[in-house]
């Protein structure tokens, strides 16, 4: 392994309701059979390699497993034919479903996410509590919420855009994708970047590297998002959380495209929502944008393991600044 990948992965591939799926699968220190299991599931347009720089952070024996999702990385697309494909948030359920029972099947587990993988954790952590030891998600908010009379606009866009599939843009050579991911996040490292850019990207027949996920990923989504059922599944989680947020998350603004008034709105909607947890601990990891676990590892991996170590207390819900 290179000096920004210390830890050795290995690749599994399944096969899931018709469809290949990668899980990418790491052991720390020496873990054997017995070693804890840690689940990490990584975010929209991401790969399971992101996680490379907490495994490496990690100061315990884990047995690490990470899939790339459906659409994503090595994992197989839905695609059959020009704008077929959909990916839909049960799918994400049934496939992480899928991997617990085959590399996990008698043993509940740490889960964490960040972004759309965080979502999916805590979701899952509702729907299936018995399966889960700990629950950690990393600036893995949600959506904002959605409104009925917004459902036609919002169907109209799905069929409007199916009428010209979705591309992902090339690129030519893996320096141009490294690139790209420094314009995407400038905190990140000039070697981090090369390491992530060879699991990001391929290089195609005409010697162009594309991105490893489906452009129907792009998609506007027609479901609308229904905080009041996302609530409902949070409030039937058992395991302790921990909620991390990166202090310089750029998801507000994001949302609020640059109106200060609705970023204020969104932030107390999200603060409001953390009460549907019923043992929770949040966390700010400083000088951290959304991709925090590029940012830093380091404090990400720490947060994760005191947090594991200390998950049989049940504490009233705190927040803490690292």
């Amino acid at each position: 392994m290179s000096a920004i990948a210390r830890t050795p992965s290995h690749s599994h591939f399944i096969e899931v309701r018709g469809l290949t799926l990668h899980v990418r699968a790491w052991r720390t220190h020496g873990a054997d059979d017995r070693a804890p299991a840690l689940v990490l599931l990584h975010g929209w347009m991401d790969v399971s390699a992101s996680f490379q720089f907490v495994v490496d952070a990690l100061k315990k024996p884990w047995r690490v497993f990470a899939p790339d999702w459906r659409g994503f990385g090595l994992s197989g697309r839905t695609t059959t034919g020009p704008g077929t494909a959909s990916y839909w948030f049960p799918d994400y359920f049934a496939d992480l479903e899928s991997i617990l029972d085959t590399f996990l099947p008698d043993d509940p587990v740490h889960l964490v996410g960040h972004s759309m993988g965080g979502n999916v954790a805590c979701i899952y952590a509702g729907i299936r509590p018995q399966r889960v030891t700990t629950l950690t998600s990393l600036d893995g908010m949600g959506l904002p919420a959605a409104r009925a009379e917004q459902a036609p606009s919002r169907y109209a866009r799905w069929l409007d855009a199916l009428r010209s599939p979705e591309t992902m843009r090339t690129y030519g050579d893996l320096d141009a994708v490294a690139d790209r991911l420094k314009r995407n996040n400038p905190r990140l490292s000039t070697e981090r970047a090369q390491y992530l850019a060879r699991h990001w990207a391929r290089c195609n027949t005409d010697g162009q590297w594309e991105i490893l996920g489906d452009p129907a990923h792009k998609l506007p989504n027609p479901v609308l998002y229904r905080v009041d059922e996302i609530l409902a599944c949070w409030q039937r989680i058992t395991a302790p959380v921990l909620w991390v947020e990166a202090a310089q998350t750029t998801l507000y603004s994001m949302w609020a495209r640059g109106d200060a008034k609705r970023e204020h709105e969104l932030r107390t909607e999200y603060r409001d929502r953390l009460s549907a947890f019923r043992h929770l601990q949040s966390l700010t990891i400083e000088d951290a944008g959304h991709m925090l676990h590029h940012d830093q590892p380091e404090r990400v991996a720490q947060a994760i393991e005191d947090f594991i170590e200390s998950h049989a207390r049940t504490e009233p819900a705190s927040a803490t600044r690292v």
